[in-house]
């Protein structure tokens, strides 16, 4: 008869498998897919103008989803840009919306505790800050739009933030110092065409179909840069400009125009992003059809090939939601 400690060994041996054997149970049921069946019902998400590159990548992105979820209807809805984006996913007006990282602070500065209300799905692309004049225009450099009318975007865009900001920097008061005009990226580039604004700010993806427009009906534009020192003096004037960036926009984001060289400017991240609420399994297959949609949707929008499993995590100032975060973990199995 085996010895009583080898008796207890053996159970103790067995129970800790046994233990194991569940530990790993409930660790699969955490990182495996939440089930193969799609979800169904419906959705909105809030985009941007048409002529502008959140519309274009999620108007892609529904036929993506259509394929991966055919029991979806999804809904897109036109906004002004990601700060109205922001507000309709945080007051239920919208499922989903893509918002520049500085909208979405902005938006959890003045609402206490919309943090803990909003998740990001993922890091998309970076928006460039791009502000053109006429080849003529005397203007330079953002300082020298003073006593000019100056498209600055609509109003709950974020083309504005960023642009009141980079103006607030170079020492102009958007409100005293130019004519600010409500121009977005549907009528600022004929606009600026016509000759009725000076200089028009826009900030997107690049290109742009918008500009890309614009600059085949006539090469006679150009960029103002907008150097790194403004940049530094965002940072310095407000906490919420740590979202920006200094950066170079490529030489061939516009090449009529460009001549193959590059543009100073300002940066920001995209994110996609919902309400913490929504479903699990809803957010984990969305976050799956946006990573593997990326080429597929590359293809028409340049911006989405940065699209990348390795940085789609980083979404400060939201953490991930649960269902994205899922999906993040079962991929790097």
């Amino acid at each position: 008869m085996p010895k009583l400690s080898a008796r207890i060994g053996k159970r103790h041996a067995l129970e800790g498998a046994a233990a194991g054997v569940v530990v790993l149970g409930l660790l699969l049921w955490w990182l495996l897919p939440l089930g193969d069946k799609p979800p169904s019902g419906s959705i909105t998400i809030s985009t941007g103008n048409q002529a502008g590159v959140y519309y274009e990548y999620a108007r892609l992105l529904k036929g993506e989803l259509s394929k991966d979820m055919p029991d979806l209807d999804v809904t897109l809805r036109q906004s002004n840009g990601s700060q109205e984006n922001v507000a309709r996913v945080a007051d239920r007006k919208a499922t989903f919306a893509i918002a520049a990282a500085d909208a979405v602070g902005m938006y959890d500065s003045r609402h206490a505790g919309a943090a803990n209300e909003l998740r990001a799905v993922a890091r998309l692309y970076d928006d460039y800050l791009q502000l053109v004049v006429p080849a003529d225009s005397p203007v330079t450099s953002v300082a020298g739009l003073r006593g000019k009318r100056v498209g600055t975007g609509l109003e709950g865009s974020g083309v504005r933030l960023m642009a009141d900001r980079v103006l607030d920097a170079a020492g102009i008061d958007p409100d005293r110092d130019i004519t600010a005009m409500d121009e977005g990226i549907d009528s600022g580039p004929e606009h600026l065409r016509e000759g009725r604004i000076d200089a028009f700010f826009w900030s997107g993806g690049v290109p742009t179909k918008g500009l890309q427009k614009l600059f085949s009906a006539s090469g006679e534009f150009r960029f103002v840069p907008i150097p790194a020192d403004l940049v530094a003096k965002m940072h310095q004037r407000d906490e919420e400009t740590r979202f920006y960036r200094a950066t170079n926009m490529p030489e061939d984001a516009y090449p009529k125009v460009q001549d193959g060289k590059t543009v100073p400017t300002v940066a920001v991240a995209n994110l996609l992003i919902t309400r913490a609420d929504t479903k699990s399994d809803l957010a984990e297959w969305m976050t799956k059809t946006v990573i593997k949609s990326r080429d597929e949707i590359g293809h028409h929008v340049h911006s989405a090939q940065l699209v990348d499993l390795r940085t789609a995590i980083y979404t400060d100032p939201l953490g991930l939601h649960a269902g994205a975060r899922r999906y993040y973990l079962s991929v790097k199995l």
